[in-house]
């Protein structure tokens, strides 16, 4: 039974006020000693390990050193370090994830061992589902959780290759418990950005806290006409209830508006010589075109409370609305030469309207766990229980009527083309629901040196959709299991061995098209699977706290294929590989580095010459290496240098065309004034990023049934500067 929509829908004062008003009503603080027992440690990692795994894995409690699966934590010392500012460009630090449609200006798009992660299902907030069909601000984002492998366990329907989730910064304890840091920063072509980050205590035993982060960004990057600006405001505040409770609230408002820029693609049928073109370019420049604006609003309210020795409840509700103006001059296929997959052979391209104005997606999701520990004779059971209830809903209007074209631009971005009139009339979107509910059990057990991780999540799906003006109507109801399931053995303090297996889902409904089979009728649920074996440990080459891991991954997922009469299952995709990373300091010197070697095939098909071929856009190899030497002459000053490798990857299905690989080196520096005392901390920091200025085809997505081509951003600078106190 769905849960009734007030438990689902409160306005954000709502949420703030019941921080703050409802403990002081029930009285002073708790004991700041049986708080900490009761609530996650939150999880940075800086080329250091941390204490507790990702909170994305779903086992609270267990350290990442002995957890059977992999998972990376960027935190928030290390985005700084690299300079990273927006959510597009994460796949920088981790070998795992690429680019999957990652368009300059536009929400991000990524893919985890080769799979393209769905912003609609593969995003998560502190747990919770979001919908990452926007631009999400990381100023108040304390770490970025990477989980890698089919994502069941987590997640009702989703993409396989992982979930990503976004922890927000929280009020701090302890040793920060009132400070504040500002940064200013700059970058080519003259890019500002300001922004704060305030904690403080307040309260008998400093029960109470509160975190605010605000930040404003001028965005004039390199790449032409791509003017914007961006700001965000965020409140997160915390009370600690008599008893060891905790009650958490935050919210936060946000506003970007800036063009996004197109692809290159194709022309004809030779690739473009990357070295030709300038990435600076921005397709996008019509006088007509208008800036594509994200709005987003997001609060949540947790409440943990002890219940029994070793045994806590928590209740974690939270609510996104989001408002999107789409607009672009997007350019697409060659009418002239009868092809819709590539640009002209001679560099031009039909020019469209793309609008589709005041675009609503609203998400709401509540969960109820229990955590705690049993024993049954000489087995430790950590448990997790609980109900998580999800509500998506996608309201659009109409948009331009973008089957016309306008004229035809150029690869040079110097053609202008006729703007859109009223009398290209309108065509109708698509409006989208969903509700779910999942029912999942947890439990890690204990005997010994061995472990038995077992995890159950049973979904309810309930999904219409229908076109704008009343037509195309589809609903259906779906219920599937995704099962998880892995056995580890310590093999010495904080090194295990592990094999893990796993499935996810993904459902999907034939459009309810005139000429389709069975139209409107659901597929069964497309489960993928995973099998990992892996080997970890928090030691290396002798060095304590210096994480490591290898594991080999069999990811197979079905394929589904639309002959414009059904939608049908035919065959699967495969992705198998090996991944390793490694975070060491010696000394002077800190390493971080990760790689992944991934072969990528097409298996089954009954169709026999596409059994073979490798899916678009999916390197074979891929490199992360960031490296830091603490210079002695100079206490305070630090060097670093980062190299991104990428192999070679198919641009068109039958992979006649491919792109080769290219290698981007960074190098920055940083240096650390301490003043007052050490109370405060001024760090300055000086970047290049593409130092050598590397011209090269960046990734090759291949969608809406179009080729599309984006370049390696050229060479640029940056300097921040950031003051602690």
């Amino acid at each position: 039974m769905a849960l009734p929509e007030r438990f689902l829908l409160r306005p954000l004062a709502v949420s703030l006020s019941l921080a703050f008003v409802l403990p002081a009503a029930l009285g002073q603080g708790a004991d700041s000693s049986a708080v900490a027992e009761t609530t996650p440690q939150r999880v940075i990692v800086t080329g250091r390990s941390a204490t507790m795994a990702p909170t994305v894995a779903g086992f609270d409690g267990a350290p990442p050193g002995e957890t059977p699966l992999q998972a990376s934590v960027i935190g928030r010392e290390q985005l700084d370090e690299a300079g990273i500012t927006q959510l597009s460009d994460i796949g920088l630090l981790d070998a795992g994830v690429s680019d999957a449609y990652n368009a300059p200006g536009y929400w991000a798009g990524f893919s985890v061992r080769g799979f393209a992660l769905d912003n609609r299902f593969n995003f998560r907030r502190d747990g919770l589902p979001i919908n990452a069909e926007t631009l999400i601000p990381i100023d108040n984002k304390d770490a970025i959780e990477i989980l890698k492998g089919a994502s069941g366990i987590q997640a009702g329907t989703s993409a396989p290759g992982g979930l990503l989730n976004l922890v927000v910064k929280r009020p701090k304890r302890n040793g920060g418990a009132n400070d504040a840091v500002m940064t200013f920063g700059w970058s080519e072509r003259a890019s500002l950005l300001a922004a704060a980050d305030i904690n403080r205590r307040f309260g008998t035993d400093d029960a109470g806290g509160v975190r605010l982060n605000v930040a404003a960004e001028r965005l004039d990057p390199l790449v032409r006409d791509a003017h914007g600006h961006r700001y965000l405001a965020a409140l997160a505040g915390e009370w600690r209830l008599p008893g060891g409770g905790v009650l958490e609230a935050e919210a936060e408002t946000s506003h970007q508006s800036q063009p996004s820029v197109p692809a290159f693609s194709l022309l004809g049928n030779s690739l473009p010589d990357a070295s030709t073109i300038d990435p600076r370019t921005n397709l996008n420049n019509q006088a007509w075109s208008l800036p594509v604006i994200f709005d987003a609003t997001t609060a949540s309210l947790r409440w943990q409370q002890p219940i029994a020795a070793d045994w806590r409840f928590v209740a974690h509700a939270a609510v996104q609305r989001l408002r999107t103006d789409d607009r672009l001059a997007f350019p697409f296929g060659c009418g002239r030469e009868n092809v819709y997959d590539r640009y002209c052979s001679d560099g031009r391209y039909d020019v469209y309207a793309f609008r589709s104005d005041d675009e609503r997606r609203n998400t709401d999701a509540i969960d109820l766990s229990l955590i705690g520990r049993i024993n049954t004779g000489p087995m430790q059971h950590n448990i997790t229980a609980g109900v998580l209830h999800h509500r998506y809903d996608a309201r659009l209007q109409p948009r331009v009527n973008d089957g016309i074209p306008l004229g035809e631009g150029a690869i040079d971005g110097q053609t202008p083309v006729p703007a859109p009139t009223p009398d290209l009339g309108t065509v109708p979107n698509t409006n989208r629901s969903e509700r779910s509910t999942e029912l999942y059990l947890r439990d890690h057990a204990e005997w010994g040196n061995a472990g038995l991780w077992l995890g159950l999540r049973h979904s309810r799906l309930d999904r219409e959709s229908v076109r704008t003006n009343g037509e195309e109507a589809v609903a259906y109801r779906q219920s599937f299991i995704t099962p998880w399931a892995a056995l580890s053995y310590r093999i010495a303090p904080g090194q295990i061995v592990y094999a893990s297996w796993g499935q996810g889902v993904e459902s999907i409904v034939t459009p309810n098209r005139p000429g389709y089979t069975l139209p409107g009728s659901p597929l069964p649920a497309q489960k993928s699977r995973q099998i990992e074996i892996g080997f970890k440990g928090e030691r290396f080459a002798g060095a304590a706290d210096a994480p490591w891991s290898v594991a080999v991954f069999d990811i197979a997922r079905p394929t589904v294929t639309d002959d414009g009469q059904a939608f049908f299952t035919d065959g699967r995709q495969r992705h198998r590989g090996v991944e390793a990373s490694l975070a060491w300091r010696g000394d002077a010197w800190s390493i971080a580095a990760s790689a992944m070697a991934l072969r990528a095939r097409r298996e089954g098909a009954s169709d026999a010459s596409v059994n073979g071929l490798e899916p678009t856009n999916v390197p074979s190899r891929s490199l992360r290496l960031q490296m830091g030497y603490d210079a002695a002459a100079l206490p305070g000053l630090s060097l670093l240098g980062t190299i991104v490798h990428e192999g070679d990857r198919a641009v068109l299905p039958d992979n006649s065309v491919r792109i080769p690989s290219w290698t981007r080196l960074d190098l920055a520096a940083r240096y650390t004034i301490r003043s007052g005392g050490n109370t405060t901390r001024t760090t300055l920091r000086a970047g290049i990023d593409n130092v050598t200025n590397e011209r090269a085809w960046r990734e090759s997505p291949f969608q809406y049934g179009h080729a599309y081509l984006y370049p390696l951003a050229p060479r640029t600078a940056s300097i921040t500067a950031q003051v602690a106190f």
